[in-house]
């Protein structure tokens, strides 16, 4: 009998320990963001962790499209937050969300940047025709929603086609500022917000009318795949709730429409 009860006990632990890996797993969160927004949502997550004891967040971060394109591959993702309505829509047009979990939460607005000390002369889009602009920066516009906002402003305002030789095509909004801060580009089409990203390195030079884009708006989504739908749902709802707005305004961004 003496040799069974240590056996029992090294079962029982096993078993306990079991349970407790698949709570751990079950407490992961994978959270695909837009890589304007990562600052500020892994600013939230880590008061979500706070109020959450066990709950694991880890953060995937990149151009729009692209995270899209991802979570379309089967990539286990949990919580989609998307700086572009357009990529949202199609990954809910395909059944890819949890029904009813999609809120739009947060709105940016365009900037063109230039490198800090530079451009004294650029005061608004038609001065990018100047000679002295020879490359500015934009996401690409198939991928990168900060590029799709830039080149609707443009055509809207009639430069579109005679700035096409100028253009550098980024694979997301960062890569634009980093074009900027060393100098590699003349000006670049960025979120209001991603000026202070980048401080010394660049400053804004002018921001387009407002009226010649569409709104910049952020979504946010539970994932149908996810393996966490109550954590997920749990986070959706402190990044698009009071205490999400009041983190997202210390950086920089608008509350939506």
């Amino acid at each position: 009998m003496s040799g069974r009860r240590p056996l029992a006990a090294l079962l029982a632990a096993l078993g306990l320990l079991a349970a407790a890996a698949a709570h751990a797993r079950a407490e992961e969160l994978t959270v695909s963001v837009a890589i304007s927004m990562k600052e500020a949502v892994e600013a939230v997550g880590r008061d979500f962790a706070a109020a959450h004891p066990g709950a694991v967040l880890r953060y995937n971060a990149g151009a729009s499209g692209e995270l899209a394109a991802q979570i379309e591959a089967g990539a286990p993702v949990d919580v989609f937050v998307s700086a572009g309505v357009r990529q949202m829509d199609a990954l809910e047009a395909k059944g890819l969300l949890r029904p009813g979990s999609r809120r739009l939460f947060a709105r940016n607005v365009l900037s063109v940047v230039v490198p800090a000390g530079a451009g004294a002369g650029l005061t608004g889009p038609a001065a990018l025709l100047a000679p002295g602009v020879a490359r500015i920066a934009i996401g690409n516009p198939r991928t990168v929603p900060v590029g799709e906002y830039a080149e609707a402003s443009l055509r809207a305002l009639g430069l579109w086609e005679r700035l096409q030789p100028r253009l550098v095509l980024a694979e997301n909004v960062r890569q634009v500022l980093e074009y900027v801060g060393r100098g590699e580009v003349d000006a670049g089409f960025v979120y209001a917000t991603d000026v202070a990203v980048r401080p010394g390195r660049v400053r804004e030079a002018f921001r387009p009318p407002g009226g010649s884009y569409p709104p910049i708006l952020y979504p946010v989504a539970v994932v149908g795949g996810t393996r966490a739908p109550r954590l997920a749902a749990a986070f959706v709802d402190r990044l698009a709730g009071p205490a999400g707005r009041t983190v997202l305004a210390r950086y920089g961004f608008l509350p939506p429409a």
